[in-house]
C-alpha cells in the first residue's frame, strides 16, 4: 500500500446511501452475544465446522465469546479465514454453517453463527487491535497475484505468514474485488470491506492498482517472480443479443451495484426491470427499491423452482416489494433516445424440458431502466494459448493445491469455479497459498 493512507479512509461517504442500505442483520452487542454464545452445544466433530469451506473452528470461537475472550475468538476465526469479517456478513449461512447446526434436529433455532462471528471480528477491528499473527521469516521468494479479490487476498495472507513476498495487481482503484464493488451494501458495506483489508495489509502484502495485466505483462511477472497466482474472477455480464441492448438505460448488474456503492449514483428511475434470477439479480432489484424505484420486476425464463438464487434471497426480495415475472424472456428493448419499454415473450416448457414461446402471449412492460444479471463470461483471453490448461474458459487446477497444468501457476476463485460464494474463493486462495509455499520448498530442496 503506497503512502500511509489506509484503504478504509479512501471509502466514499454517502449519508443517503447509508440511510437507504441499513444492515440486513443488525450486529450483536455484548448483552445479546454472550447469551447466544452460551446456547451453543460446542459439539465435538461439529457439523458447522465441516460445512464451512474454510473450516473455521466454530465451537472454539463461540466458546471464547461466551467466556469473554473476544481477541482469542477473533484469532481462531482469522487462523482459518483471513476474511472472517466479510464472510460473517456475506456468507449464505442458511445453507452452510447455520444450516448444519445440530439444533435443527431438536426443532430449535440454530445458533446465530454469522452474527457471533461478526461480533468477534468487529470487536477486533473497532478496538484497533493488530492482526494476531506476523509475517514469517523472509524466504527471498516472491509471488505475483493477479486480481485483488478474496481468493488473492487469502492466498497472499498464507504466503506472508510463510515469509513469501506477495504482490497483488488489480485493475480497479481499490482492493477487494466483489467484496468491495459487487456485494449489496446492506450485506457488506464498501467501507467495511476496506477496513478488513487494512488489517490484512499489516502482513506486508504489496498492492498495485489500476493495472490490467495483459499477456505481455503476465510473461514479465512470470519471469520476475517465483510463482503466479490467478485470482482474476470472471468477465463481463452476458448480453442477450436483442434489439435495443445499446440504448441508454441498459446496464449490467455488477456495474450498477458498484456505482451506488461508490456513490456515483444515489437514486434509481421509477420503473426497473432486472433480467435473471440469481443472487446478483436479487441484489440489483433490491437496490433499485431502496434507491427509490416505484416498480421493480425480475424477469426469468423459468419458474421459481429453477431460479439459482437462494430461497431466503427470494423471500427477502418479495419483502422488499420486488415483483417477479416468470416464464418470460426479453424479445427487444424499446425506446428512441433511451429505454422506454421492454417486450417479453411468454414461454412454456415442453415434455423434454425445453422452452418454447407461447403463441400470442407477448407482454410489454413500461420501464426506465433494464439491468442484465444473466451470468458472467469467463476472463481468460490474456492467458496465451497453451500457457495453462483451460476448460470452457475456466482455469483447471489440482483441487488439493490450486496448481495448474503449468507448475509455476496456481489459481482459485471464480476463474476456477465459475462463480460461487466469497467463502469458496477464500478457501481456494488459502489452499493455493499453502500449495505454493510447499511447491517452492520442494523447488528449493531439489535445487
Amino acid at each position: 500500500m503506497s503512502g500511509s493512507k489506509k484503504f478504509y479512509e479512501q471509502a466514499p461517504v454517502s449519508r443517503e446511501i447509508a440511510a437507504r442500505f441499513p444492515d440486513l442483520h443488525p450486529p450483536f452487542d455484548a448483552t445479546a452475544a454472550i447469551p447466544e454464545a452460551s446456547r451453543c452445544l460446542y459439539c465435538f466433530d461439529a457439523p458447522c465446522t465441516a460445512a464451512c469451506p474454510t473450516h473455521i473452528d466454530v465451537p472454539a470461537f463461540i466458546k471464547k465469546i461466551a467466556s469473554g475472550n473476544l481477541e482469542g475468538s477473533a484469532k481462531t476465526i482469522l487462523d482459518a479465514n483471513i476474511l472472517g469479517a466479510s464472510c460473517a456478513r456475506a456468507c449464505p449461512v442458511d445453507v452452510l454453517c447455520e444450516g448444519a447446526c445440530v439444533l435443527h434436529r431438536y426443532n430449535k433455532q440454530p445458533i446465530a453463527i454469522a452474527r457471533l462471528q461478526r461480533f468477534a471480528m468487529e470487536s477486533l477491528l473497532e478496538n484497533g487491535s493488530q492482526l494476531p499473527f506476523s509475517p514469517g521469516p523472509d524466504t527471498g521468494k516472491s509471488v505475483a497475484l493477479i486480481g485483488g479479490g478474496p481468493a488473492s487476498l487469502a492466498c497472499a495472507a498464507e504466503l506472508r505468514r510463510r515469509g513469501i513476498r506477495a504482490e497483488i495487481f488489480d485493475a480497479r482503484a481499490l482492493p477487494g474485488g466483489l467484496n468491495t464493488y459487487g456485494i449489496a451494501e446492506y450485506k457488506l458495506p464498501l467501507a467495511d470491506s476496506l477496513r478488513e483489508i487494512d488489517l490484512l495489509a499489516q502482513l506486508g502484502v504489496e498492492f498495485h492498482f489500476n493495472v490490467t495485466v495483459n499477456a505481455t505483462q503476465l510473461a514479465e511477472l512470470e519471469r520476475s517472480h517465483d510463482a503466479v497466482f490467478l485470482g482474476v474472477g470472471l468477465g463481463a455480464i452476458h448480453q442477450l443479443g436483442i434489439a435495443g441492448e445499446q440504448l441508454p438505460g441498459v446496464v449490467n448488474a455488477l456495474d450498477y451495484i458498484a456505482a451506488y456503492k461508490s456513490g456515483q449514483i444515489i437514486s434509481a428511475p421509477e420503473r426497473v426491470a432486472v433480467i435473471g434470477a440469481g443472487n446478483t439479480a436479487i441484489d440489483a432489484a433490491n437496490a433499485s427499491v431502496r434507491l427509490g424505484s416505484r416498480e421493480v420486476h425480475i424477469i426469468y425464463r423459468r419458474g421459481p423452482e429453477q431460479m439459482s438464487a437462494f430461497a431466503f434471497e427470494y423471500e427477502h426480495a418479495k419483502q422488499e416489494g420486488v415483483e417477479f415475472v416468470w416464464h418470460a424472456k426479453p424479445a427487444s428493448i424499446l425506446g428512441k433516445d433511451r429505454v422506454e419499454a421492454i417486450e417479453l415473450v411468454r414461454l412454456e416448457t415442453t415434455h423434454d424440458g425445453s422452452l418454447v414461446p407461447k403463441p400470442g402471449e407477448n407482454l410489454r412492460l413500461q420501464v426506465d431502466m433494464v439491468v442484465f444479471a444473466i451470468g458472467q463470461s469467463t476472463y481468460s483471453d490474456f492467458l496465451e494459448s497453451g500457457r495453462i490448461k483451460l476448460e470452457r474458459g475456466r482455469v483447471v487446477i489440482d483441487r488439493a493445491t490450486g496448481q495448474t497444468s503449468n507448475p509455476k501457476y496456481f489459481a482459485g476463485g471464480d476463474c476456477v469455479n465459475g462463480g460461487r460464494e466469497v467463502v469458496d474463493a477464500v478457501a481456494d486462495g488459502k489452499r493455493a497459498g499453502i500449495g505454493i509455499a510447499a511447491w517452492l520448498d520442494g523447488q528449493h530442496a531439489n535445487a
